[in-house]
């Protein structure tokens, strides 16, 4: 049975880039947003890529990739309409 000190260390060790989830500190550094602005989208759009577990906002880091494209997308048919 693995302990908790060998868990953190495995935790540790997995980059963010293969994460399923990250903490609001993870996705800060690696989407390069605040993390207020961050912590503050995960509130606006819980459910739909940011999930509130314990005493902190988690990130699916797929969905919130997702999430991005579409605003990028949203904001680049706006353009092409004007």
């Amino acid at each position: 049975m693995a302990n908790q000190k060998d868990i953190s260390s495995i935790k540790n060790n997995i980059p963010i880039s293969e994460k399923y989830m990250l903490t609001i500190y993870e996705a800060s550094a690696y989407f390069n947003i605040g993390v207020k602005k961050l912590r503050r989208m995960a509130e606006n759009n819980e459910g739909r890529f940011a999930f509130y577990m314990g005493n902190r906002y988690l990130i699916v880091r797929t969905k919130f990739e997702n999430y991005i494209e579409q605003l990028i997308m949203d904001e680049f048919d706006v353009n092409e309409d004007e």
